[in-house]
C-alpha cells in the first residue's frame, strides 16, 4: 500500500533527482581534493545528517498517522459486513426457535439452502403451527414483509447493514457507499493536494485528519443510507492524505539511500499492524457504532501536529521562506549532533534565494505532458497501469468476504502480506529494476487470482487469492515511485497527483466488481486476474528507470529511455548497474 506520492508530492520526488553531490576543484588545486558546491537542500543534508536522531524521531512519529490511514481505509468493511445467513423475519412465529421458524416459513433455494429473500405467503396467525412438522413446498411465496433476522455466528455483532436491512433488494448499498467513499477521495486529493503545495504540509495534514475525525464520528450516528453515504464521502476526503502528507514530510528530511527503507518500512510495520488489528477491534467492541467511534476519535490527536512535526524545509525553500527552513535545519543539526560550517549555510541561503527567484517566474501545466509523443505515451501508460493496480488491490481487499472462510481471519492474513511484500521490495527493487518487477508482480497477481477460481472454495481458493494479494502489494508499492522517476521535474507533482486521482476514479468500480459475487463467486477474481495480467503487460512498454537520473525538463522527459530495447533489463548488462557512477563522472 505504499502510495508514495499524492497531489503534494512534487518536492519529494524532485529531491530524489539530485542525489549526486556536485563537486568542484579545491582552492589549492590538489588532485582528488574537492569542495562541495552547496546549491540546494540535497547538498546541505549530508552535513546535517541523512538519518540521524532527528530523522529517526520523525520516522517514529509516522506511527499515529499510519494508524489513522488504516482506520480510514478499512473500517467501513467491518461496519457494513453482512452475515452469511439471513432470512425473513416472521413475527407470528416469534415463540419458536430460529431453526423452527426457518424450517416452517422459509422456502429452499436451488442449492437446497434456505432462501435469504423469500418467505411462504400464508397466514401463520390462523393456522395451528404447533401441530406442523415442516413447510409445504407448494405454498405460495412472497418477498420478506417484516424485515430479516440474522445468524450472527460468523459476524458476531450488529452492523449498519443488519440494523438497516441492507440485504436482498438493498444488498448493493454497502458497495455503493464504498464507491461514494472513493468519490470523496477524488475531491480530497484535489483539495488537500492544493493546500499542501500552497499553504504547507502541516495545514494539509491537520485538515485531512480532522475531516476524517468529524465525519468518522458522524458516521456512528447515521440512521439512513443517505446520511451514511454523506459521512463516508467526507471520510473519503481523508483517504491516504491523512498519512501520505506525513510520509512526504519525513521523506523530504532523509538522505537518498534511506528513502526506500523509510518508504517501505513505514508501511510494512506501522500501517500493516494497524490494519491487522481492525477486525479484532470490531469483534472486541461488538457494536458497529462503538467500533466506528473507537476508530475515528484517535484522529483528533492530529490537532497536535504543529507542535510535534516540523514543516517541510523543502517546501519552505520552494516558497522563498529560507530563514524558516534554516531554523529547522539548525534544530536538526543540534539533535543529530552535527556541525554545519557557516560558509556552507551562507552559500546554501544564497543559492536557495536564486533558485526561488528563477522558478517563481516559470509556470508549467500537466497539459505539457501531452505535447510530445513519447512523453504522452509514457504518461497515458502510467495512468492506465495505476488504474489497474488500484482496482486489483482494492478488489482483493474487499473480496475477502467471498473466499469461503472467516472474514476476520482471512482479512488479517491477507493484510499481513503487506509486510513481507514491502521487505521483499526493499531487497530487489534496486537490483532487478522497476520495469520487470512491475510486470512480474502484476502478472503473477493476475495468474494466482485466475487460478483461485479453478479450485475448491475455501482454503485452496483463499490461499491462491491471498498470494495474488501479496503480488499486487508489490505492484502498488512500485507504482507511484515509478511514475515519479519517469515524469519531468517541472510537471512531476501535477502528473503524479493526476495519476493518483485517476486511481481513485478507477477504485469506484472495485466494490461493484466484488458485488458481482452475488451472481457467481468466481466473477470478481476472474476480473481482477485479467486486469492484473493486462496491467502487467502495459508495464513492459515503459522505459527502465533504475540507476538513471530522473528527467528535469520536458525535453529530457521526451528523450527518456531512447535507445533501450524491449528485452533490456538491469540483470543483463547494458550499463544499468553503473549508470549513476557514469553520470557522476560526466
Amino acid at each position: 500500500m505504499n502510495q508514495v506520492a499524492q497531489c503534494s508530492s512534487k518536492q519529494v520526488f524532485d529531491a530524489t533527482n539530485k542525489d549526486r553531490l556536485r563537486t568542484g576543484e579545491s582552492q589549492n588545486g590538489n588532485i582528488g581534493e574537492t569542495k562541495k558546491k552547496i546549491k540546494d537542500f540535497d547538498d546541505i543534508l549530508p552535513l546535517v545528517g541523512q538519518f540521524g536522531w532527528y530523522q529517526r524521531i520523525l520516522f517514529l512519529l509516522m506511527i499515529p498517522y499510519a494508524t489513522f490511514f488504516a482506520f480510514v481505509y478499512f473500517t467501513q468493511i467491518f461496519m457494513s459486513v453482512v452475515p452469511e445467513e439471513h432470512w425473513c423475519w416472521v413475527p407470528e412465529l416469534a415463540d419458536m426457535t430460529a431453526e423452527e421458524r426457518r424450517n416452517l416459513a422459509i422456502p429452499l433455494d436451488g442449492d437446497m439452502k434456505h432462501d435469504k429473500c423469500l418467505m411462504y405467503d400464508i397466514d401463520f396467525k390462523n393456522i395451528n403451527v404447533t401441530s406442523m412438522t415442516g413447510s409445504n413446498s407448494n405454498w405460495p411465496v412472497t418477498k420478506c414483509k417484516h424485515g430479516w433476522e440474522y445468524n450472527f455466528t460468523d459476524v458476531p455483532y450488529q452492523t449498519i447493514s443488519t440494523e438497516l436491512d441492507w440485504v436482498c433488494e438493498r444488498d448493493a448499498y454497502p458497495a455503493t457507499a464504498q464507491s461514494v467513499f472513493f468519490c470523496g477521495a477524488i475531491l480530497g486529493g484535489f483539495i488537500f493536494g492544493f493546500i499542501a503545495d500552497k499553504y504547507g504540509r502541516i495545514p494539509a495534514l491537520v485538515g485531512t485528519n480532522m475531516i476524517g475525525f468529524f465525519a468518522g464520528v458522524g458516521t456512528a450516528f447515521c440512521n439512513s443510507f443517505w446520511s451514511f453515504c454523506l459521512c463516508r464521502f467526507l471520510v473519503g476526503m481523508a483517504y491516504d492524505n491523512c498519512f501520505t502528507v506525513m510520509y512526504i514530510i519525513v521523506i523530504e528530511y532523509v538522505g537518498p539511500k534511506w528513502r526506500t527503507f523509510v518508504a517501505n518500512m513505514s508501511i510494512a510495520i506501522f500501517f500493516t499492524f494497524s490494519a491487522c488489528s481492525i477486525p479484532w477491534i470490531a469483534i472486541a467492541v461488538s457494536d458497529w457504532k462503538i467500533y466506528t467511534l473507537v476508530t475515528s476519535v484517535p484522529l483528533v490527536l492530529s490537532i497536535l501536529t504543529p507542535w510535534v512535526v516540523p514543516e517541510s524545509a523543502r517546501w519552505l525553500i520552494s516558497q522563498g521562506k529560507i530563514d524558516k527552513a534554516i531554523k529547522i535545519i539548525k534544530r536538526c543539526e543540534k539533535i543529530n549532533g552535527t556541525t554545519i560550517p557557516e560558509e556552507a549555510l551562507k552559500e546554501f541561503k544564497e543559492s536557495a534565494l536564486r533558485s526561488y527567484d528563477d522558478n517563481s517566474t516559470r509556470s508549467y501545466s500537466v497539459l505539457d505532458l501531452f505535447k510530445t509523443p513519447r512523453l504522452r505515451r509514457h504518461f497515458v501508460l502510467l495512468v492506465l497501469i495505476w488504474m489497474c493496480i488500484a482496482v486489483v488491490f482494492d478488489g482483493h481487499v474487499r473480496n475477502v468476504d467471498n473466499l469461503g472462510l472467516n472474514v476476520f481471519l482471512t482479512f488479517t492474513v491477507a493484510t499481513f502480506t503487506e509486510c513481507p511484500a514491502d521487505i521483499f521490495l526493499i531487497l530487489i527493487l534496486d537490483r532487478l529494476g522497476r520495469r520487470w518487477v512491475s510486470f512480474s508482480s502484476m502478472a503473477v497477481s493476475g495468474i494466482f487470482s485466475i487460478l483461485a477460481t479453478t479450485v475448491q472454495m475455501g482454503l485452496p481458493s483463499a490461499t491462491l487469492a491471498i498470494l495474488g494479494r501479496f503480488a499486487v502489494n508489490i505492484s502498488y508499492n512500485i507504482g507511484l515511485q515509478y511514475a515519479a522517476e519517469l515524469l519531468p521535474t517541472v510537471v512531476r507533482g501535477q502528473g503524479v497527483a493526476l495519476i493518483h486521482i485517476m486511481g481513485c476514479v478507477a477504485s469506484i468500480v472495485a466494490p461493484f466488481i466484488v458485488y458481482l459475487a452475488t451472481i457467481a463467486v468466481e466473477i470478481p477474481l476472474l476480473i481482477l486476474g485479467c486486469l492484473g495480467v493486462f496491467g502487467g503487460v502495459l508495464c513492459l512498454f515503459l522505459p527502465e528507470s533504475m540507476g538513471k537520473d530522473m528527467p528535469e525538463t520536458l525535453e529530457e522527459g521526451e528523450g527518456y529511455g531512447v535507445g533501450q530495447k524491449f528485452w533490456d533489463n538491469p540483470c543483463c548488462g547494458r550499463g544499468y548497474k553503473h549508470q549513476a557512477e557514469a553520470n557522476a563522472e560526466a
